[in-house]
């Protein structure tokens, strides 16, 4: 799988594939993630599998140190899939997630439904307008397209 741009209500989304390169420097943040900024995406979804095990342990600073470039970047960083075994592994793992959940800059979700549903204008639920199941896939060319509930593929 590629990498994808999806718009989840208006808000254009990198969705990195999990089998794409780990992540286990700053300097692959920038490189693999942030780029989707390049792309015009206001928000970076990338899966757990994605990231190095040194991210969830705090101790050695490189979620610190991702997290921030996201934010010097005004890119939003979301963490998705199933992070139950490093949650159990770390109270100050626990309390990151639960604080920055209540933020505005990173989320850790379990899936991208959960993503749309953070996503979602106040009141609304249920799946995007226009579509049973979420945004269908983009069409139209790189950056500047039109704005549509769609993907495109990212080739990197």
């Amino acid at each position: 799988m590629t990498d994808l741009i999806q718009e989840h209500h208006g808000v254009p989304v990198l969705v990195c594939a999990a089998d794409g390169p780990p992540v286990a420097t700053e300097q692959d943040a920038l490189d693999q993630l942030i780029g989707g900024a390049f792309y015009r995406t206001d928000i970076v979804a990338v899966p757990v599998e994605r990231l190095d095990a040194g991210f969830f342990d705090l101790r050695s600073g490189l979620a610190g140190a991702i997290m921030q470039k996201f934010v010097n970047y005004r890119v939003r960083l979301v963490v998705v899939g199933d992070l139950s075994h490093h949650l159990g592994a770390s109270r100050a793992l626990r309390d990151l997630v639960r604080e920055s959940n209540e933020g505005r800059h990173i989320w850790f979700l379990p899936d991208l439904d959960a993503l749309a549903a953070r996503l979602a204008p106040a009141g609304e639920t249920g799946p995007e307008p226009g579509s049973e199941s979420g945004p269908e896939p983009r069409t139209e060319p790189g950056p500047g397209a039109p704005d549509s509930a769609s993907a495109k593929p990212i080739d990197g």
